[in-house]
């Protein structure tokens, strides 16, 4: 019997990475992105280079019924893995960033990634086999001034993964989450990420999407509970953790003010 998977947020960055590493292990694929174009260009590339299925729905995920109608398009499949990548940023100060935009960013990263992943995880209990890998932030773990909406979705995502994780221990099914830092993707595009001198000097401390997309991935594998990739992530992971929040949340603004005004 053919394995699939099924990842949000498939067209670009991580999402077509993990729809890569998907098809290198000959899992049948459900690519879902609201980017029709890239979507389907994604579809092209993958069938052309692996002996798999591939369907695509065009969606957008920041709508409030978004998981039920996903749903109903691939309930009569069994999905053996699940990847919830679909997210973006929005940075300006909170009252005036713009509330529509915050709204469907509260959707995909919070209402329909949870939607979705108990539709999905009940099957996945019933039969005793399955993974679900979450993609949160470094941001999660602190405060984000500038960002502020952003960085307490990935939180909820952080926060929602862990537990979970926890709740489904013996049953057979696993849970992720991966907290990547500044990854080359599109996401700099939607976030407003201005190329300047200060911005360019931090390309030394990003990642590239396809290790980070592995890191997680293997982890997802190994049933681990959490990854963060980078020695430099997971020791900002642990002074975080050590520094009052307040503290934090003034680190964070500097580095916000610093690297796109």
């Amino acid at each position: 019997m053919s394995k699939t998977g099924l990842i949000t947020g498939a067209a670009s960055g991580l999402g077509y990475e993990f729809s890569n590493l998907l098809a290198r292990d000959h899992y049948d694929l459900v690519l879902v992105d609201i980017n029709e174009s890239n979507l389907l260009k994604t579809k092209q590339k993958i069938e052309e280079k692996y002996n798999i299925g591939v369907e695509t729905i065009i969606c957008d995920l920041g709508k409030p019924e978004t998981a039920s109608l996903i749903y109903q398009q691939i309930k009569h499949r069994n999905i053996d893995i699940l990847i919830n990548n679909a997210g973006f940023g929005l940075f300006g100060f909170f009252a005036e960033t713009n509330p529509e935009t915050e709204e469907s960013m509260i959707n995909v990263h919070i209402l329909t990634m949870t939607q979705l992943t108990k539709l999905i995880i009940k099957g996945m209990i019933r039969k005793g086999s399955g993974k679900i890998l979450n993609i949160s932030s470094l941001g999660a773990f602190v405060p984000g001034p500038l960002m502020s909406v952003y960085y307490a979705t990935k939180a909820f995502i952080l926060s929602f993964s862990e537990a979970l994780a926890n709740e489904v221990k013996g049953t057979g099914v696993t849970v992720t989450v991966l907290c990547p830092g500044v990854t080359r993707t599109n996401f700099q595009n939607t976030t407003a990420f201005h190329s300047n001198t200060k911005a360019s000097k931090m390309k030394r401390f990003t990642h590239d999407a396809d290790k980070v997309a592995s890191y997680g991935y293997n982890a997802m594998k190994a049933g681990k509970s959490s990854a963060v990739p980078g020695i430099l992530n997971k020791f900002i992971v642990l002074l975080s953790r050590l520094l009052p929040r307040r503290i934090n949340a003034q680190m964070v603004r500097k580095i916000q003010m610093k690297i796109r005004c």
